[in-house]
């Protein structure tokens, strides 16, 4: 095994030790290569996510089948007809105008697309992501879709600092996330909450998170 395939390995193997049963892992590959993709997947990844559409097209032609493929990053309307053919999962949906053109391409296409709906938790201008009094009609509006099936949220929290810092984010994701839950909508399955990344995946967890989204821990 080359040097760097055994380092991802390990760190896979360290990572997964410490989730708990029910908590998958997405391991984040923005800007790696198809052989640390693969090392990961050797090390028992099974769930792999991409930030840019055309970055991932070429890893996933090669590696296709052997994970479930999640688009982490945010999604322009013009790359929805090339992320319906190549995603399972599309985490970043955060607009009605970005839904409709999934579900457009996904009749075509003649598929069904998961998706969660991505939440502004922090408000933060410079982050995308719905805030959490608009997330209700979105979720609404999506639910009349044929093609494009809401199975629960996301959200990004802050990238660095004190993990500790992030909670109340995750904790208000996760109050929007029951709230949606329990309005019982036709055709949407609230089965996924998606918080946590490197730094505060296990806060994340702790706050009800059953996917982590990690990379720098994973690849270096």
């Amino acid at each position: 095994m080359e040097p760097k395939s055994a380092e991802i390995a390990e760190a896979v193997k360290r990572i997964l030790e410490t989730i708990p049963p029910g908590v998958t892992l997405v391991a984040a590959a923005k800007g790696r290569t198809v052989e640390e993709v693969e090392a990961a997947l050797q090390a028992g990844v099974t769930h792999v996510g991409h930030n840019y559409v055309q970055e991932a097209q070429p890893i996933i032609q090669v590696l296709g089948d052997r994970a479930t493929w999640h688009m982490i990053g945010h999604l322009q309307r013009n790359k929805a007809k090339l992320a319906a053919r190549v995603f399972d999962m599309i985490e970043t949906v955060d607009s009605l105008r970005l839904a409709q053109a999934i579900e457009r391409h996904c009749m075509l296409l003649g598929v069904t697309m998961s998706v969660l709906v991505e939440i502004n938790s922090g408000r933060e201008p410079s982050k995308t992501g719905v805030f959490p009094e608009e997330v209700d009609d979105l979720v609404a509006a999506i639910a009349d879709m044929e093609h494009v099936r809401v199975m629960g949220l996301m959200t990004m929290g802050p990238r660095f600092g004190d993990p500790e810092d992030a909670r109340p984010y995750f904790q208000q994701t996760r109050e929007t996330f029951e709230r949606i839950l329990s309005m019982n909508l036709a055709n949407v399955t609230m089965r996924y909450l998606s918080m946590g990344m490197t730094n505060s995946y296990q806060v994340a967890i702790e706050e009800g998170a059953n996917i982590v989204r990690i990379g720098t821990k994973i690849f270096g």
